[in-house]
């Protein structure tokens, strides 16, 4: 199998796998394009959580309807992901990455100029293509940039932008929504992904593609016993947290017993820890990616049981929810850098098994986490969350070392 990724060919930054003493501004400037891109793109994935009521009542629909925008995007993306690298063929990875950009401000204006639910629909599926193809070609692209030896690095710098679109998206969107309407953030969603291709624009090198991928190529890649295990442990890590960190707020309401403020506050906490985690993350998985993917299931694992054991305790609660936000933050970084370190020759084919998995595991932790919580009450799926990133833990200990 070839991957245009092993060939590193044509004019790039840091295309040895040495890691650089310091970076130079221009690789700086191309690995900040990315993240900005990833924080226009995840705003615009999180956007409906604060404009669902306004955008159900605008469309003359339910909010459990208009809440299926949220699935579109995310059914489109896994299937989009799979076959991304066999669709762009032979295509200049930097054209290929503006055009996923463009591709986002037409979708976020479709969706803020929708006059029915299916066009919104539409909108929201195309924003799940260029989501998918983003995160498939990120992991290659940046070891591109940077070198493969500072991957974990640089990706931190990437999913930075997840991290504080996570915080900013549903609460800007909510205080936009109220201020000048669902549409006006919608439509700010699209002048993000204009700042993201305009920076893309001015600092991505040119990154040629010597070869395409087959959609054989990315099967065949999963016979790889390292790229079974990267897989196995987005499946694992990330379905836990989903099943759980959902049903967080229950319950600090049912069994720590706090009020609406108090929630928000461990919720920032959350958020602010994730930011932390990012940047802790990367360097730990260039030092030692085993050692990494064990310390983010031992953090995650560890809140979530102590949250079920002793989070009555308000106070305790505030610091576990607050490191289960520094496991979850290390996540994005740690878990596609093991992933890639079992096909350096592929990452490309890599990124798009890499999107499937963590689409996967949302959907399963939603499913199972939402069974377990109506089944079994609020502390359940944490305990679900502890179970799984446990065994993250077992798995990254039994990891062949390369």
């Amino acid at each position: 199998m070839t991957d245009t990724t092993s060939q590193l060919d044509g004019p790039a930054i840091g295309l040895d796998s040495t890691v650089p003493s310091t970076w130079s501004p221009t690789t700086w400037f191309a690995v900040i394009s990315m993240a900005a891109t990833s924080f226009a793109l995840v705003s615009a994935e999180f956007l409906p959580a604060g404009l669902l009521t306004p955008m159900a009542r605008d469309l003359g629909v339910s909010e459990g309807i208009a809440g299926q925008v949220v699935t579109a995007t995310a059914s489109v993306g896994a299937v989009t992901a799979l076959l991304s690298n066999v669709l762009i063929g032979k295509l200049n990875r930097k054209t290929v990455l503006v055009g996923l950009s463009a591709l986002a401000i037409g979708s976020n204006l479709v969706a803020a100029l929708a006059t029915d639910f299916w066009l919104l629909l539409l909108g929201r599926a195309g924003l799940g293509i260029a989501l998918s193809g983003f995160w498939a070609l990120s992991v290659a692209v940046v070891a591109r940039l940077v070198g493969t030896n500072a991957t974990g690095r640089g990706m931190a710098i990437v999913t930075l932008g997840v991290s504080l679109a996570t915080i900013a998206a549903p609460s800007m969107g909510a205080l936009i929504s109220d201020w000048l309407g669902w549409r006006a953030a919608t439509a700010m969603t699209a002048g993000l992904a204009a700042i993201a291709m305009l920076l893309q624009i001015l600092s991505l090198p040119t990154l040629p593609a010597s070869t395409s991928n087959s959609l054989s190529d990315v099967f065949r890649l999963t016979k790889r016993r390292t790229v079974q295990l990267g897989m196995l442990a987005i499946l694992l890590l990330m379905t836990g947290h989903f099943a759980g960190s959902v049903y967080v707020r229950p319950f600090l309401e049912q069994v720590t017993l706090l009020g609406t403020g108090p929630i928000a506050l461990a919720l920032l906490g959350f958020g602010i820890a994730s930011v932390i985690g990012n940047v802790a993350g990367g360097r730990l998985a260039d030092a030692n990616i085993h050692m990494a993917l064990a310390v983010a299931g031992v953090l995650m694992a560890f809140s979530a049981l102590a949250l079920v054991l002793w989070g009555a305790y308000s106070g305790i609660a505030f610091a576990l929810v607050t490191l289960w936000g520094f496991a979850f933050g290390m996540a994005p970084v740690v878990l596609p850098t093991n992933l890639s370190r079992g096909a350096a020759d592929a990452l490309e084919a890599a990124g798009s098994l890499m999107v499937v998995s963590f689409q996967v595991a949302i959907s399963i932790g939603a499913l199972f986490g939402g069974y377990v919580v109506d089944h079994f009450g609020a502390s359940a799926p944490l305990t679900f969350t502890a179970v799984l990133a446990a065994s993250t833990v077992v798995l990254a200990l039994l990891q062949p070392r390369s």
